[in-house]
């Protein structure tokens, strides 16, 4: 599960990456444009997760995760516009979500840029680019295509091929991205091997003045409507306060977060958003060896989720013992609850849902 930290340049990126997985990535001055390509882990927040630990005790746990990344989509500046080069969209494509930084704050050593501090403009334009990128991939796809259909040499798959994309051509013409785009099963089998960019589960990231924490900023409106307009999650945050706070010791970053007035971390919400964007929900395994976080698709049965732990336990799958965490938390455990007639026997069909503490039975133990 890979996010992808996009934007134009100067926005605060790099300053957001290493809020979330609490690097040091280095932070370059302004019009250097030396981008290196940051990796990282980031632990997936969750209450329930730390509940079960504390009261499990176990010797080890395993908490969810997403990867982030940063720099593997570079724009680059050409006699004051920004370029959108082939490495941005080579590096957008290989990540299953995208976080779109904006920049909404002003700074007395970054100068603002042409047209003053927007964005809704900003957002608008990187979204038109990732339309216009997967135009040009359907257009040429279409054309050899379109060869070999007059060849009479196209399969019965390059024809479903050929309509599904025509199909989305359309929809982007209409300056509507991929993601939006209902298809089949058939049609999006068909398509998958492109990874279309403006497919990808987009979440809006404004960077805010430090100032601008209590009362929100003014340079946000237009994008707050604009997020609404297209049901796009944002998260309104100041990446340089959020990464001088990873750097702090937990209380003391407590401490901090309740002078300034702020219940959590905004990258513990965007992190959440990332992962809900992604479709993944969270069931758990509990025991005194371990607690564990198993990230699966939102609707996936308990066959699936059995493969998820191992393909040998799904192979051998009799039942799933399912406890709802809400009442393995009123009991205050996996065996208080199983004694309270919570637990129920699962098959195969039944659908995990979010926070199910789940107990796979299998015919090898």
């Amino acid at each position: 599960m890979k996010v992808g930290i996009i934007g134009l340049p100067e926005v605060g990126k790099t300053s957001l990456f290493n809020a979330l997985t609490r690097s040091h990535a280095a932070t370059h001055a302004y019009g250097s444009h030396k981008e290196e390509l940051n990796l990282g882990s980031v632990v997936v927040p969750d209450a329930r997760f730390d509940f079960a630990v504390q009261v499990c005790n176990p010797k080890k746990a395993t908490p969810a995760t997403l990867e982030v990344s940063d720099g593997g989509a570079r724009i680059e500046i050409e006699e004051k516009r920004e370029k959108f080069g082939t490495d941005f969209f080579s590096g957008v494509r290989n990540m299953d979500a995208l976080a779109l930084v904006l920049r909404a704050f002003r700074s007395p050593v970054l100068p603002e840029p042409p047209g003053g501090i927007d964005p809704c403009r900003d957002a608008v334009k990187v979204n038109e680019e990732l339309l216009l990128a997967d135009l040009a991939v359907i257009e040429t796809r279409l054309d050899r295509l379109e060869k070999n259909r007059l060849m009479k040499r196209m399969t019965s798959s390059e024809a479903v091929e050929q309509q599904t994309l025509e199909k989305i051509r359309a929809h982007l013409e209409a300056l509507k991205p991929v993601r939006t785009l209902e298809l089949t099963a058939d049609e999006e089998k068909s398509v998958r091997s492109f990874a279309f960019v403006s497919g990808k589960p987009l979440i809006l990231v404004a960077n805010i003045g430090e100032d601008d924490l209590a009362g929100g900023s003014a340079e946000t409106q237009g994008l707050r409507a604009y997020a609404v307009e297209n049901h796009l999650p944002l998260i309104e945050l100041c990446a340089k306060v959020e990464m001088e706070c990873s750097e702090m010791e937990p209380e003391e970053e407590r401490e901090f977060l309740q002078a300034m007035g702020i219940s959590e971390p905004a990258r513990d919400r965007l992190i959440r958003a990332a992962y809900d964007a992604l479709g993944y929900i969270s069931f758990f395994t509990v025991g005194s060896d371990e607690v564990r976080a198993w990230t699966i698709r939102r609707g996936t049965n308990a066959l699936g989720a059995a493969e998820k732990i191992h393909t040998e336990i799904a192979r051998t799958f009799i039942r799933a013992e399912v406890i709802p965490f809400e009442d393995f938390q009123a009991a205050g455990g996996w065996d208080e609850a199983r004694h309270a007639g919570k637990m129920r026997l699962e098959g195969k069909e039944y659908v995990v849902k979010d926070g199910d503490i789940v107990h796979i039975r299998n015919s090898k133990g």
